[in-house]
């Protein structure tokens, strides 16, 4: 779908800033909502974090602004070095791009993604989360990291499958089209 770099890039920033947005609301509603809500006596998700002082990561509260802006930072960075060139390359030895359906092969490199991304995702989370008041023991955090992949993978597979993507691909072919269509106009107002 992308086919230049500024391309790929523009594609993994809009898909980072759904799928990071999507993972903070599943995080802290979804997964810890209750526990928030009984550890501090509030009667909503984000009652409860107002009360701590914000969301627990490396060893503070901090406002769940910071939260989203670092796991951007962090998911953005992996997705353009490491998940959308080793994705790629991993759909190409199962299938051949000109060979294969496109809706399989975009199929097959939102899998490797989501493989790629959700362990290596999870042990930064894990990282960043980690209970840093009790001690580090790095089998704690081994335990953390595990725990979030089984929490996160079925999360991360099917709403990037069913959902994000869909929606990604579908807004970023819109994008390109108006681009392509001003870069067509502004050819002929050239030649003319």
């Amino acid at each position: 779908m992308p086919r230049t770099q500024l391309q790929r890039m523009m594609f993994a920033l809009m898909t980072v800033i759904v799928t990071v947005h999507a993972y903070v609301f599943y995080s802290l509603y979804v997964v810890n909502g209750s526990t928030l809500m009984n550890v501090t006596g509030a009667d909503s998700v984000l009652g409860a974090v107002n009360a701590m002082g914000g969301v627990y990561m490396l060893g503070r509260n901090l406002p769940i602004w910071a939260v989203v802006i670092i796991e951007f930072i962090l998911a953005y960075t992996l997705e353009i070095t490491v998940g959308s060139p080793m994705s790629f390359k991993l759909a190409c030895k199962v299938f051949d791009p000109r060979e294969t359906h496109p809706v399989l092969f975009e199929t097959a490199i939102i899998c490797a993604t989501v493989g790629i991304m959700c362990p290596s995702m999870s042990f930064l989370a894990a990282i960043l989360y980690y209970p840093y008041y009790a001690g580090f023991n790095i089998f704690t955090l081994l335990a953390n990291w595990i725990k979030l992949v089984c929490f996160n993978f079925p999360f991360a597979f099917f709403s990037q499958l069913f959902f994000i993507q869909p929606l990604i691909r579908t807004v970023f072919k819109f994008a390109m089209s108006k681009i392509g269509n001003n870069d067509t106009a502004e050819a002929r107002k050239a030649s003319a």
